[in-house]
C-alpha cells in the first residue's frame, strides 16, 4: 500500500511539519481518533498498520488501534496524544478491509471499532497486564507486616512480577489484592502496565552439529575421539542417520528436531546433554507452522458426475453475465465436488477463493475432504481455534502462504486482496447472522460486498435456498443453477409421517418414542447401520414442575424456565448461563412430587441407552462440543462406524456426509413448525428437508425418515415428503408480499432494554411513537415484549421497522432512527436505558 507521507514529504519540511492519523479504536464511538506520530515513527508508518496508543483518564488503558488515514492536521477540539509504539513493517489490514470496516459500520448502524474489534483475531491486539515492582525509594521496612515484608523480599530478587506469581509467592489463603493495595499506599511498590502482543509463534527446539565438525575429515577425527565415549558416539552415529552431513554438509544447518532424539530409549540423555555443552551439538529454536502438514498425501482427483460436469459449466457460463450464482441442488447431489472443481479453475488462473461454512460442525468433515484434495496450500479459519492459529491464517493470507482458505462466518474479515470467488455453503443457513455484539451483520451479505469490491464472483449453494435469494434468481438479479440428481444414482430417501396423537391412544408409545420408530431403529442396529436422530432441543428436560402446586423452576435474572441437565444434575439458564442445585423437594409446598417435563437430546441420549443397551449412542450438541476437537472426535467415531445412534440438535442438519445412515428419526416437529415467527414455516421445511438429507446417500439403498407429529395432515408435512421446494416458494412468496416482509422489504428491530420494566417501556414507546410520526403506522411496529422479556435483568421491548426496497431512501431512514435513538440515550431520565439495533434481523 503506498504511504500517504510520500505526498506530504514533497511539500513540507519534514522538521517544520507534526504528523497525525486517523486511529480506528476497538471500542463502540462513532468517530475516528486523531493522535500525534511521532517523528521517528513518521516514515515507516502506512494505513492499516497496527499501532499501540494510550486512552482514558490519565491514560490508563493500551489500546490496539488500526491506521485508517495519515495527515497534518490537529484534532479541534483535543490535544492529541503520542503513538506509543509501530507494531507492523507492513499493513496486515489491506484498503479493502477497511472499506468493509466503514461499509459495514453504516449499513449495519454501529461503530467501526466495533466491526475492527470482532474483524481481528484476539492474537493481532495487544493486550496489558499488571506488574509490580519495587519502588528503589522506599526505606521504611519497619512499617511492613510480615507477608508485606516477604512480597518485597521477593521482588528484590525480580526486576517486576505478576499479581499471579505473587499471588502464588504468598501462597493460599492470602489476599494478594489487599497485600498490593496496602503495599502501593505506603509507596513501597510501583504498579504498572506491561504491553505484550498475544500472538506467540509456535517454536521447536533443533539441534545440529557444531560448523567444525561439517567437513568429513573433521567428523571422522570426532568419532576416533569418541571411540572410548560409546554413548556419546552412539548419540553422533544417531544424529548421523537422520541427517547425513557426510553427503551433504548443507543439511546439517536445517539440523533436527531435539524430541527425536530426547524420546529415543536407547540414546543417553546425559550423553546428549555432555555433547551439547561441550559445542559438539548446538541448538536452536525455529518457528513452526501451526498448521503444517507432517504427511503430505498425493493429492486426490476429482471425477465429476455427467449432471456434476453440466452443473459447474452452467455456472461458469451464467459467471460471464451474472456476478452471483445460486446453486439449488438437493441433499446429496454432490455439490461439494461442484465446489472444488470451481475453486481448482479459480486457484488455476491465480485468484484467491475464500469457501464459507455455517457451522464449525460442517468446517470439520468438509476439511478432510478439501484436504485430500488440496493439501496444506489450504488455510481453515473458525472460532474453535486459538488465538495464535487464527493470527497463522491471517498473516497466511497476507504473505501469500494462503490462497484458498475455509471457514466460518468471520473469515469474510480475513485480508484478501485478490478474491476470485466466493463460496457460500447452505447459504440459507441463519449461523451466518451474528447476534451478539455488534455489528450484527450476516456473511453472505458481506461477502457480496466484498466480492463486488474485488470483482470476484459469488456461488450460492442449498438444496433449501433462502426465499430471499430464491427471490433474486426468479428476478434474474442471480444467476440460477439447479441440481436435481443424487451423487452416484442415490435415491432421495421415504419419508413416513408417524401420528404420535393415534399411538398415544393406543398406548403404543415408549416414553418420546413411538413404536414405529423403535422398531425402524431396532431393524437397523440389526443391519448393522446407522441412525440419526433430530431434537432441538438440547439438555434432559425444558422443565422441572411440582405435580401438587405447579412450582416450576424459573431463573432468577430470565424470564424463562430452567433447563433439567441430568449429567451434570443442575438447573442451567440457556440465556445467561445461571445455574442451580435440583431441589430434593418442591422449594414452595415441600412436595416430593417434582418431576421433569417434555425432553431434549440428553433425554433421548439417556433413553435409547436403556431401549437399546448394547448399541452405542453419541450426542452432538453445544454441550459435547465445547472443546476444541470435540466435533471432528464425534464425527470420526460416526464415521468408522463405531456408534450406532447420533442424537442431536440442529448441529447434526447442517450438510454433514455419512454413507451408512439409512434411517433419520425426527422429534417434535409440531414445535418448529408452529413457532411464532414469520419465516417459521419457511424454516421448518429447511431445517427438516436437511436433516432428512442425512439418510441413504449411498448408492442402491434407499434412506427412511420417520417424522413424529400429532397432526400428519399439515400441509408443510406434504411438501417436506414431496420435496416440493418451489410449491413452498409460492405460498410463502405471495404472503410476504401481502404483508410486505422481507424479500419486499428490510427489516430493522431495536429492542431496548433497561433493569426497570417502566423505564424500559416509557423509552419503548416514546421511541415508537416519534418513529410512527415520521414513517407511518405501515413501516413500524410495536412496542411488544418478544417471548423471553427478561434476559439478564434487563426488561426488553421490541419495536420493528419495515423499510420499502423500493422508492425509499434507506440511508435516510437509518441516519433518522439513528437521531431518535440518540434522543433517547442523551435524555437524563432514560440514560440507563441501552437500545440494540439489528438490521436485517431474522
Amino acid at each position: 500500500m503506498e504511504n500517504q507521507f510520500d505526498t506530504l514529504f514533497a511539500s513540507f519540511d519534514a522538521e517544520e511539519v507534526t504528523y497525525f492519523a486517523d486511529l480506528i479504536l476497538p471500542i463502540p464511538v462513532p468517530k475516528l481518533f486523531t493522535y500525534r506520530v511521532p517523528r521517528a515513527m513518521a516514515e515507516q508508518v502506512k494505513i492499516g498498520a497496527r499501532v499501540i496508543v494510550p486512552f482514558g483518564k490519565k491514560n490508563s488503558r493500551v489500546l490496539t488501534a488500526i491506521v485508517a488515514r495519515l495527515h497534518n492536521t490537529p484534532p479541534e477540539h483535543y490535544q492529541a496524544r503520542y503513538v506509543t509504539e509501530l507494531l507492523d513493517e507492513y499493513p496486515l489490514v489491506n484498503s479493502y478491509q477497511l472499506e468493509l470496516f466503514r461499509w459495514m459500520a453504516d449499513y449495519y448502524m454501529c461503530c467501526v471499532g466495533e466491526v475492527m474489534n470482532i474483524a481481528l483475531p484476539s492474537g493481532l491486539k495487544i493486550s496489558s497486564q499488571s506488574k509490580v515492582q519495587l519502588n528503589p525509594d522506599f526505606d521504611y521496612p519497619e512499617l511492613l507486616t510480615d507477608y508485606e515484608g516477604v512480597i518485597l523480599s521477593e521482588l528484590k530478587k525480580h526486576p517486576a512480577l505478576t499479581y499471579d506469581e505473587l499471588g502464588r509467592l504468598a501462597g493460599e489463603g492470602v489476599n494478594i489484592a489487599a497485600l498490593i493495595k496496602s503495599l502501593v499506599g505506603k509507596k513501597a511498590i510501583i504498579v504498572f502496565e506491561e504491553v505484550r502482543e498475544k500472538y506467540v509463534p509456535k517454536m521447536i527446539r533443533k539441534i545440529r552439529l557444531h560448523r567444525n565438525y561439517e567437513e568429513k575429515a573433521q567428523l571422522l577425527v570426532l568419532l576416533q575421539r569418541l571411540d572410548k565415549l560409546p554413548k556419546q558416539q552412539e548419540v553422533v552415529m544417531r544424529y548421523l542417520s537422520h541427517v547425513p552431513v557426510q553427503n551433504s554438509p548443507d543439511l546439517n544447518q536445517r539440523g533436527l528436531d531435539k524430541t527425536i532424539l530426547n524420546q529415543d530409549d536407547e540414546l543417553s540423555q546425559s550423553s546428549l546433554n555432555t555433547l551439547v555443552k561441550n559445542a559438539v551439538f548446538e541448538t536452536f529454536e525455529v518457528i513452526q507452522p501451526r498448521f503444517a502438514d507432517n504427511d503430505p498425501k498425493t493429492p486426490v482427483e476429482i471425477r465429476l458426475t455427467e449432471h456434476q460436469q453440466r452443473a459447474a459449466d452452467d455456472i461458469m457460463a451464467q459467471f460471464a453475465t451474472q456476478n452471483i450464482v445460486l446453486l439449488h441442488g438437493i441433499t446429496g447431489s454432490g455439490k461439494t465436488e461442484v465446489y472444488i472443481n470451481l475453486i481448482q479453475q479459480a486457484l488455476g488462473s491465480g485468484s484467491q477463493v475464500l469457501y464459507l461454512l455455517p457451522e464449525i460442525a460442517l468446517t470439520t468433515q468438509i476439511v478432510v475432504r478439501l484436504q485430500r484434495v488440496f493439501g496444506d496450500k489450504m488455510g481453515i479459519y473458525h472460532s474453535k481455534f486459538s488465538d495464535n492459529e487464527r493470527v497463522e491464517v491471517w498473516k497466511g493470507v497476507v504473505s501469500g502462504q494462503y490462497q484458498f482458505v475455509v471457514g466460518v462466518r468471520s473469515s469474510v474479515f480475513l485480508p484478501f486482496d485478490n478474491l476470485g470467488l466466493i463460496i457460500v455453503d447452505e447459504e440459507h443457513e441463519t449461523s451466518y447472522k451474528q447476534h451478539d455484539p455488534a455489528p450484527r451483520y450476516h456473511a453472505r451479505d458481506v461477502a457480496m460486498m466484498v466480492a463486488h469490491w474485488q470483482q470476484a464472483k459469488v456461488l450460492l449453494g442449498s438444496a433449501t435456498p433462502a426465499l430471499e435469494t430464491y427471490y433474486q434468481a426468479q428476478q434474474g438479479r442471480y444467476g440460477l443453477v439447479e441440481l436435481h440428481h443424487r451423487f452416484g444414482d442415490a435415491t432421495m430417501p421415504n419419508i413416513l409421517l408417524v401420528d404420535t396423537k393415534k399411538e398415544k391412544r393406543q398406548k403404543t408409545m415408549k416414553s418420546e418414542f413411538s413404536s414405529a420408530l423403535l422398531n425402524a431403529l431396532g431393524l437397523n442396529i440389526e443391519k448393522k447401520e446407522q441412525s440419526i436422530l433430530f431434537q432441538n432441543r438440547r439438555g434432559y428436560s425444558p422443565y422441572m414442575q411440582c405435580e401438587d402446586c405447579d412450582w416450576t423452576a424459573e431463573c432468577l435474572n430470565c424470564a424463562v424456565s430452567l433447563t433439567y441437565h441430568q449429567r451434570d444434575a443442575e438447573l442451567r439458564c440457556h440465556y445467561c448461563g445461571h445455574k442451580e442445585a435440583v431441589p430434593r423437594v418442591c422449594p414452595t409446598c415441600g412436595s416430593t412430587k417434582v418431576k421433569t417435563i417434555g425432553f431434549g437430546t440428553e433425554k433421548l441420549e439417556d433413553q435409547l441407552q436403556v431401549f437399546f443397551p448394547n448399541s452405542r449412542v453419541l450426542r452432538m450438541d453445544l454441550d459435547t462440543t465445547r472443546a476444541k476437537d470435540a466435533y471432528g472426535q464425534i464425527i470420526r467415531e460416526f464415521e468408522k462406524g463405531d456408534v450406532d445412534m447420533l442424537v442431536g440438535t440442529q448441529m447434526i442438519t447442517k450438510g454433514l456426509d455419512f454413507d451408512n445412515v439409512s434411517l433419520v428419526g425426527i422429534f417434535d416437529a409440531d414445535r418448529l413448525i408452529h413457532f411464532p415467527d414469520f419465516r417459521a414455516t419457511e424454516r421448518s421445511f429447511q431445517m427438516l428437508t436437511q436433516v432428512s438429507g442425512r439418510a441413504g446417500r449411498r448408492a442402491g439403498r434407499q434412506g427412511t425418515v420417520l417424522i413424529q407429529t400429532a397432526n400428519p395432515t399439515q400441509s408443510i408435512l406434504q411438501k417436506i415428503i414431496q420435496n416440493d421446494y418451489k410449491g413452498l416458494y409460492e405460498e410463502e412468496i405471495q404472503e410476504r408480499q401481502d404483508f410486505n416482509y422481507p424479500p419486499f422489504s428490510r427489516l430493522i428491530k431495536l429492542t431496548v432494554r433497561h433493569v426497570d420494566k417502566a423505564v424500559s417501556q416509557q423509552a419503548a414507546e416514546r421511541l415508537c411513537a416519534e418513529l410512527t410520526d415520521a414513517l407511518g403506522s405501515s413501516r413500524v411496529l410495536g412496542p411488544e415484549q418478544p417471548l423471553v422479556e427478561r434476559i439478564r435483568n434487563q426488561f426488553l421491548f421490541d419495536i420493528l421497522i419495515k423499510i420499502e426496497r423500493e422508492k425509499v431512501n434507506t440511508k435516510a431512514v437509518k441516519a433518522y432512527v439513528q437521531d431518535r435513538i440518540n434522543d433517547i440515550l442523551t435524555d437524563k431520565g432514560l440514560r440507563q436505558v441501552s437500545i440494540v439495533i439489528d438490521v436485517d434481523c431474522l
